[in-house]
């Protein structure tokens, strides 16, 4: 993989944790640096997406009626037929009713 060379300028501060942070984890400061970015990337991308799926449920909250029709009405219909198909069937098996 290329790799261009960045420079960046630091504070004394968070260079000397830059460097703790480095020789804990035996790594280079160049890998250090690259593992935060791609990780504060990654989650940056990841709340992006979560924000996404956030406001289309603010936009069209659950059970809003859509080019399918009303969700709930039509689940309560598939629920009533379906109650009524079993009913018939346990008639014609010979079961009596509730």
């Amino acid at each position: 993989m290329a790799r261009t060379q960045t420079m960046v300028q630091l504070t004394d501060e968070l260079l000397t944790k830059l460097d703790t942070e480095a020789a804990e984890r035996g790594m280079s400061r160049s890998a250090v640096i690259r593992e935060a970015i791609e990780t504060h990337i990654v989650e940056r991308e990841h709340d992006a997406i979560g924000e996404a799926i956030a406001e289309g449920y603010r936009r069209i909250p659950p059970g809003t009626p859509d080019e399918w029709g009303d969700l709930e009405l039509m689940a309560d219909v598939s629920t009533r037929e379906g109650l009524q198909r079993l009913d018939q069937e346990e008639r014609e098996a010979g079961f009596d009713p509730w």
